[in-house]
């Protein structure tokens, strides 16, 4: 028989956990072995890209190479999704926006996020890396093939460009309910 002290009170237990059970306080003078919760990680599936893009439309255009493929394999899972890029302004300092959507089974494409007045730098005789970072937890509902991509719209007449130095890449991590 094991004694265990949950906030000063002791709980004799003489059983044993199964696979897949956690030992947890039920209340505050009383515990016991239960299946572990969600939070499982499924899968990861990763895009990564070293290839230089351009982007001088002031509309949102798709970034070369920073797009992800998950298929979710429950309806209830959740897919955390990173976005890491490395850019910078060819001439003159320049805002640009940001935009990650998703599209299922090949279909219209939903924003599920949108960043306006990122800026990148140019000092007059070299450029400055700008590094953008983004973590969306998003709820897709579907066992059908999800896409999130990356896309750039750019303000003025120059343009931004992406994945020059440094690797760009977007991940998708399924979490299960």
């Amino acid at each position: 028989m094991s004694i265990i002290t949950i906030n000063n009170r002791t709980i004799n237990r003489s059983d044993t956990a199964s696979a897949g059970q956690v030992f947890t306080a039920t209340s505050a003078t009383a515990a016991d072995f239960q299946a572990a919760g969600g939070g499982k990680l499924l899968q990861i599936v990763q895009a990564e890209t070293t290839s230089a893009a351009d982007v001088a439309s002031g509309s949102f255009a798709d970034i070369s190479g920073v797009t992800v493929a998950i298929t979710p394999s429950a309806t209830s899972s959740k897919v955390f999704v990173i976005v890491n890029l490395h850019c910078d302004s060819q001439t003159s300092d320049r805002g640009f926006g940001i935009q990650l959507v998703r599209s299922i089974s090949g279909g219209a494409s939903t924003n599920i996020h949108s960043d306006h007045g990122v800026k990148a730098f140019y000092t007059g005789s070299g450029r400055i890396q700008t590094k953008y970072l983004h973590h969306e937890l998003d709820s897709p509902s579907t066992t059908s093939a999800t896409t999130y991509k990356v896309q750039a719209s750019c303000d003025g007449s120059n343009n931004i460009r992406f994945n020059e130095q440094g690797i760009t890449s977007i991940t998708a991590i399924e979490i299960g309910s």
